[in-house]
């Protein structure tokens, strides 16, 4: 167990934590969860020893082990990838090499042959024999297959390194598992893949994560930094968004009864607890739900900004051809002979391992960049809106946000520019930022205001969600499904794709795979699964 006792952190004048007081015990998933800005990021850096705080301390239970997720890609380079999974576990690791070394000497002394007998019994005692087995088993489940374990880590993609990174994270089965953001750079498949093995482990995990399916899937409590307090939560993420609503709203009902209030949370718990099944902790959550009061739920400080897409005219019926695009990049074909016709109001996701192939074909049917071969034709009634997943060009000016977003403005009228920016929570002296100095999060709250102007009936986005904070992601969601025009899409959120598409497009080394379906029923779909295994296991495939 890791538990906190009276932790502060203060920077200056500056307080981002007060006398923070939880217990983290084995058998639960705690998910960090905060604007940004926050603290989530320092709050699991104090946990795990990399930052001192200014008073309280950390206290772990002795023995136990505690595993971070490593942000640093470069820091083993120069080790091959299935050494790097077993560094996760230091004590291991220290023994492997000290044995290696002693039966590597060209003579054997008797000292040496007592200490190689120590470092067996301890490297036996610690599953040792079993350690490169179950590191190349974390490293497959996360997409990495056999031919690349032996390969140096500078040789590997920069996706490809988070994944060994995870992998060293979750090795060696540790007591006390912390993870931030390990969903970033992951493909939906590996997402699910980590989302199962959450579930059944039965140690103690705290996470940070945007990803909303995921924290719904894996976490049993919440822990929601705000108002300079870390508050816990039984549940979910849902649970604690609708509680934290709930309260909102009841907080406004000044005249309303307490019975009457306390009869409304009791009915919120129940429809909540009827479904704590699919908790692996389904039996004591639920009873931990049953048994919360008014009191322990509270409202939430953080706003969300509004995003609404308006068209200026409806499009028509022919939108967009897409016909046997080929595109190669330094001897890899991302594209090979693509080819769909998007119909009056789909929501396409396109899906698949590989972000570039879909940024590529991004940028191809918006003229960024040529296609080898193949065509498209666009409709003459359509006007799109294109959100790029590398922004940094648009904000490459010295101009305050006022400026910046009249660029993109018909209207040029201050106060109309500073409602658009007001609504993407820019107020006051906010709007007067500089476009050059605003943090990843800003800027996609930018870009989406500059979208918004255009009054577009078809949206594009790669990758709309990185950087930003929940409550944007749901406002961003919101946005989308009310959104009446057609919208093609990528993203790694499990939720966004699943509440906004209608149609999945993967992008696979043959082809494509389209399907009229939404998110859940195509990874639940037997024949698509099939199509994987063939494909990405270069089995040769008929579409």
């Amino acid at each position: 167990m890791i538990s906190t006792s009276n932790i502060s952190l203060r920077y200056g004048k500056r307080t981002l934590f007060e006398d923070v007081n939880l217990k983290f015990a084995p058998g639960n998933c705690y998910g960090i969860i905060g604007a940004n800005g926050s603290g989530k990021s320092t709050f699991i850096k104090i946990l795990s020893g990399e930052i001192e705080p200014t008073s309280g301390n950390i206290i772990i239970t002795p023995g136990e082990r505690l595993a971070t997720l490593e942000q640093n890609q470069f820091e083993y380079d120069e080790f091959e990838v299935l050494k790097t999974v077993i560094m996760g576990h230091e004590k291991l690791y220290a023994i492997m090499e000290e044995r290696d070394a002693l039966y590597a000497k060209p003579e054997f002394s008797d000292e040496d042959g007592m200490r190689t007998a120590e470092l067996e019994g301890e490297f036996a005692e610690l599953y040792g024999w079993e350690a490169e087995s179950e590191a190349a088993e974390l490293l497959s489940g996360l997409g990495i297959d056999d031919e690349h374990h032996s390969k140096l880590m500078k040789d590997m993609s920069g996706n490809d390194k988070v994944k060994v990174l995870l992998a060293q994270a979750l090795f060696g089965n540790p007591d006390i598992l912390l993870l931030d953001e390990p969903t970033n750079h992951l493909d939906i498949i590996s997402i699910g893949w980590l989302e199962d093995f959450l579930e059944k482990f039965k140690n103690t995990v705290i996470v940070i994560s945007h990803d909303r399916h995921f924290l719904n899937q894996v976490c049993t409590h919440i822990a929601d930094i705000d108002y300079g307090h870390v508050q816990m939560y039984t549940g979910n993420y849902d649970f604690w968004l609708e509680s934290s609503q709930l309260a909102a709203k009841q907080a406004k009902d000044s005249n309303k009864k307490i019975e009457s209030k306390r009869a409304e949370l009791q009915e919120f718990i129940a429809r909540f607890s009827a479904n704590a099944s699919k908790s692996k902790q389904a039996t004591s959550r639920k009873k931990q739900l049953e048994n919360l009061t008014l009191e322990d739920i509270k409202p939430s400080s953080r706003k969300m900004p509004y995003i609404a897409f308006k068209s200026e005219r409806e499009a028509g019926n022919n939108l967009i051809d897409i016909n046997n695009i080929t595109k190669n990049k330094e001897g890899e074909i991302l594209l090979n002979n693509v080819s769909f016709k998007v119909e009056k109001g789909d929501k396409i996701a396109l899906v698949g391992p590989n972000d570039l192939v879909k940024t590529t074909l991004f940028d191809i049917i918006t003229n960024n960049e040529k296609a080898d071969k193949g065509s498209f034709t666009w409709g003459a009634t359509i006007k799109y809106a294109y959100f790029p997943k590398d922004n940094a060009e648009f904000f490459d000016v010295d101009l305050n946000l006022i400026d910046w977003l009249r660029q993109y403005s018909v209207e040029k009228e201050e106060a109309y520019i500073r409602g658009f920016l007001g609504r993407m929570l820019f107020s006051g002296p906010e709007s007067l930022k500089k476009a050059s100095v605003l943090s990843g999060g800003e800027r996609v709250r930018c870009l989406l205001a500059k979208m918004m102007l255009a009054n577009p009936n078809v949206l594009l986005l790669d990758g709309p969600t990185y950087h930003l904070d929940m409550e944007a992601i749901s406002a961003l969601n919101n946005s989308l499904i009310d959104f009446p025009g057609t919208i093609i899409f990528s993203s790694h959120d499990h939720q966004f794709i699943q509440t906004i598409a209608n149609r999945i497009i993967e992008i696979i080394p043959t082809g494509i795979i389209d399907k009229q379906m939404s998110f859940d029923e195509y990874i639940a779909d037997e024949k698509i699964t099939k199509i994987h295994m063939d494909v990405y296991h270069k089995a040769a495939v008929n579409l």
